[in-house]
């Protein structure tokens, strides 16, 4: 067990991620390589999403749930160290999952994405969420590798300026927060980056000969609930380590949980 030193908690609640280098390797990132390629090799079946790509206009992504197409994914999500981390920023043993997405950036045409936070998607009473992206690629801005505002966290839930200017989409004021003054995150394979939903963040296109791939996975304490009535989510509410003691497991009411 390797759990994280004070400094790197420090660092993390000071920055709102932390950069966790060679967290996945060996065997366990072959194997999930290897499924991810075969994943979207599918992507033309209407039941599998297609690949991100796009320009700056469209901002379109791949939201897909990855734990429903291997169980490799799943087997993934319960690697000790990945929950170790996790629970060590989260300060809670009761990791629940909110969500998965598969994210690929074609060579030369994978969509940039604007600066946001992921809050006004599913915004939660205690702001407990947390994503902790995994990749299965070196990434660099050139790649399309992903960018944060250190400490932006510590601003709480930005105006959000995606749906004032008609998008579908949302993020926070370009103009403020443009990708130029973020800092760049210089990951290799196998790398995770956990960071706070509050946390400013985005990423470039891709303009290089190598793809992006990445996988990424939202959780919270299961003892934080969302603010308000969200749509269900694959896997919403599975419990990776702990306990949750909160949810009403009733016949009548657990649908609605």
């Amino acid at each position: 067990m390797v759990r994280l030193t004070r400094e790197q908690i420090q660092f993390y609640k000071d920055n709102g991620y932390i950069h966790l280098k060679g967290l996945i390797r060996g065997k366990e990132l072959q194997r999930v390589s290897e499924e991810y390629d075969s994943l979207f090799k599918r992507k033309n079946s209407e039941k599998t999403e297609s690949s991100w790509v796009g320009s700056d206009d469209t901002f379109r992504e791949s939201d897909s749930p990855y734990t429903m197409h291997h169980a490799v994914f799943g087997q993934l999500l319960y690697n000790e160290a990945l929950l170790d981390a996790l629970q060590d920023v989260m300060g809670t043993e009761n990791i629940m999952l909110h969500h998965t997405k598969a994210h690929l950036k074609p060579p030369e045409k994978g969509a940039s994405y604007p600066m946001h936070q992921d809050y006004p998607y599913f915004p939660y009473e205690k702001d407990s969420m947390v994503a902790a992206f995994i990749h299965l690629d070196a990434a660099t801005p050139e790649n399309g590798g992903l960018f944060v505002y250190p400490g932006s966290h510590k601003l709480g839930p930005l105006e959000d300026f995606g749906p004032k200017e008609g998008s579908h989409f949302h993020y926070v004021d370009q103009k403020k927060f443009p990708i130029e003054g973020a800092t760049p995150v210089i990951a290799s394979a196998g790398d995770v980056v956990i960071f706070s939903y509050l946390l400013v963040h985005g990423s470039s296109a891709n303009h290089s000969a190598r793809a992006r791939r990445m996988l990424l996975a939202q959780l919270a304490d299961a003892s934080d609930r969302p603010r308000g009535g969200e749509p269900g989510q694959p896997g919403r509410g599975w419990m990776l380590r702990g306990v949750n003691l909160t949810r009403d497991a009733t016949v009548a009411n657990r649908a609605r949980d």
